[in-house]
């Protein structure tokens, strides 16, 4: 899916079905988190939404994962640079030192965490080599931003490559973790529903890596209950911002139901794989569910709705929200407005609503 496919924003397919509602959604539901054992992942749009909420609140976010998405600060508030540098490279790549300038002016102000607790996060970088969306280079990029920032690199940042490999989130068709599957996009090729049927379990990988490093993804396989479509709940997101879609998606395994302190995953789709585009196919079939049992993880489904300003239902990686108001937006901060919503969905969760 080339470049000049893209409105406003990341690109990935054409929109499926709208998901009808029913009844209004409800409340978060209240549970028992363990703060220490949260982490953020997303795919594309979702990709650099997860990196934006894991810089700006490293101490919250002890995991990241992404898949398909290049530098934290790429865009820097600009759909152009989005556009021409964040996506293709045909403005070139994005400049380090001006990122890193960004990013010391942010701490100097308080918008982002501190450097400390970012060098203790665990990183899951995921990247096809025949991405045409968001070329491979920007996923290494990415990949030398955590070098730059770990305290152990080789340690804690995990950086797969795929050959043969498109634009999307990975899944292997064959495995428990994504059955009963839907249609799946070709590995190469990609296009709705944006899960890419490349023999790669992308969501257990990426698991292990975050809360079972000593373990493949493979090994843990054994322990892992079927998921129940029952155990995945609506909730109610109007609470946490008016401009997300009216309802987000939990996945809580029983065991969490009942005190355990179980962890928490964010799971971010990218553009035009909400439940507005593609029904519930992300949500049921990522593989996440499966290794939510496994693990023991409550996960988190936000889903971001379209607009006039955001066509394609991308999470807020370029300014959006903040460009109508704002001569320089700060979106990828802690003053950015979704970011915000997400990052109080996550306090309510794990019980501490009022933390700074």
């Amino acid at each position: 899916m080339k470049t000049a496919h893209c409105i406003a924003g990341l690109a990935l397919g054409l929109a499926g079905p709208a998901l009808a509602a029913e009844d209004s959604p409800a409340p978060l539901p209240d549970l028992t988190l363990d703060p220490s054992a949260v982490s953020v992942m997303g795919v594309s749009s979702g990709g650099y939404m997860a990196t934006q909420l894991a810089v700006a609140y490293p101490e919250l976010f002890r995991g990241l994962a992404v898949f398909a998405a290049g530098p934290w600060g790429c865009a820097q508030g600009e759909l152009s640079r989005a556009l021409g540098q964040c996506m293709s490279i045909r403005k070139g790549l994005p400049d380090r030192a001006a990122l890193g300038a960004r990013l010391t002016d942010y701490r100097d102000d308080n918008l982002v965490g501190s450097a400390s607790a970012l060098a203790d996060q665990r990183v899951y970088l995921w990247h096809g080599d025949e991405d045409d969306t968001v070329v491979p280079a920007l996923g290494a990029r990415l990949a030398a931003q955590y070098r730059d920032w770990l305290k152990a690199p080789e340690a804690q940042l995990k950086v797969v490559r795929q050959s043969e490999a498109g634009h999307g989130w990975p899944v292997d068709a064959d495995s428990p973790a994504s059955a009963p599957a839907p249609e799946l996009a070709g590995c190469r090729d990609g296009g709705s529903p944006h899960l890419l049927d490349c023999g790669v379990d992308g969501a257990g990988e990426a698991v292990s890596w975050l809360y079972n490093p000593a373990e493949a993804a493979s090994d843990v396989s054994a322990a892992a209950a079927t998921p129940s479509a029952e155990r995945l709940l609506s909730f109610d997101q109007t609470a946490f911002d008016d401009d997300l879609a009216e309802q987000g998606y939990l996945y809580v395994p029983k065991a969490c139901e009942s005190g355990n302190a179980c962890g928490l995953v964010v799971a971010l789709h990218g553009c035009n794989m909400s439940a507005e585009a593609i029904d519930e196919a992300f949500v049921r079939h990522s593989g996440l569910n499966h290794w939510a049992e496994a693990n023991d993880l409550v996960i988190l489904y936000p889903q971001v709705t379209a607009s006039l300003a955001n066509p394609q239902g991308c999470w807020d990686w370029w300014g959006y929200e903040e460009s109508l108001w704002q001569l320089e937006p700060q979106h990828d901060s802690r003053a950015g407005e979704q970011l915000t919503g997400l990052v109080n969905m996550v306090r309510a969760l794990v019980g501490k609503p009022d933390a700074p």
